[in-house]
């Protein structure tokens, strides 16, 4: 056992649990406890089971994406600041402000990662637990021999092995691996792709839209996508089973936070106050702004929503 199987030991334990508690539902309805299918929807309950406990997680991460867009002027103020200045002195000073900066709303460049960054352990607990079922070795808790030689003989379509990666099927030629999981790449570049692109183009202000950080993350829309490249050829089609579908979660997550909860500002917001507005939710506030053909103008941190006038309103949104 080497040292990050050590580390993640208990992790695999849970890991391992969740997916035999899923498998021994599905044979207890009545299917093949070796099938490929069986497995694969186990996977996906091993899935329902990681996101569903992560929600709370997720929503810190959109509060604080949202606050890292709010503070995205005053970032650049800052950076105009202190430009060209490369002593010491300078950069000191440049750090305590951006400090002082993400204190004060409460956020962290990094706390917008967490989702991710808690979900790898995860991922790779299942890679080990799903790399020894492929060598025929028992786990470390609830995948006995029984249930490894289930996974180690499940096929998807009675073709394609749960356990072989992409170089393995192409040592075996085992086309119907190789189709499946040059799909699977497909639709996770697209997916993800596809999410970004939602959050980019309709949950963004139109003020952060002007940032250099907006123009920035606009780069890497199209290049973390292709990240998943790495996965579908290094990791058995099983494993990519369980992130495509985790992926497939995060898209329909994202729709659901951009129609319910979209930053202040955005085209999202606007549709979500124009839908208000169709049903009569809207506020008083609101009402009788709109009453004058004025704009509610987006909340900033710590303000309550006042009216503006909609000549001023566009003129912002330039």
């Amino acid at each position: 056992m080497d040292f990050f199987e050590t580390i993640l030991w208990p992790l695999r334990w849970l890991v391992e649990l969740v997916l035999a508690v899923w498998h021994q539902a599905f044979t207890w309805i009545g299917m093949d406890p070796a099938s490929g299918l069986t497995w694969v929807l186990s996977i996906i309950g091993l899935v329902v089971v990681v996101r569903s406990a992560l929600i709370p997680v997720t929503v810190r991460q959109i509060k604080s994406q949202r606050r890292m867009m709010d503070l995205a002027p005053e970032m650049k103020k800052i950076q105009d600041k202190y430009k060209g200045k490369k002593d010491q002195f300078s950069r000191e000073a440049m750090s305590r402000e951006t400090m002082a900066l993400y204190k004060k709303h409460g956020t962290n460049p990094f706390s917008s990662c967490l989702p991710i960054l808690i979900q790898m352990p995860v991922f790779f607990s299942l890679f080990y637990v799903l790399r020894h079922a492929a060598s025929r070795t028992a786990g470390i808790g609830f995948m006995n021999q029984e249930l490894t030689d289930n996974f180690y003989n499940a096929s998807l379509f009675g073709v394609a092995p749960l356990r072989l990666n992409f170089g393995d099927a192409w040592a075996q030629q085992n086309w119907t691996v190789i189709i499946i999981l040059g799909l699977i790449m497909i639709l996770m570049i697209a997916s993800q792709f596809f999410t970004q692109l939602q959050i980019m183009s309709k949950n963004v202000s139109d003020e952060t839209k002007n940032s250099p950080m907006y123009r920035q993350q606009k780069i890497l829309l199209y290049v973390i996508p292709f990240a998943f490249l790495f996965s579908g050829f290094t990791f058995p089609l099983a494993l990519n089973v369980y992130w495509f579908s985790s992926n497939l979660w995060t898209m329909g997550q994202q729709f659901i936070v951009i129609r319910n909860m979209p930053t202040p500002g955005s085209d999202a917001w606007r549709a979500r106050q124009a839908r208000l507005k169709a049903k009569g939710k809207l506020t008083d506030d609101e009402k009788r702004a709109q009453a004058r053909g004025e704009e509610i103008a987006p909340p900033q941190a710590g303000q309550r929503q006042q009216p503006m006038g909609a000549k001023r309103a566009k003129k912002k949104g330039k």
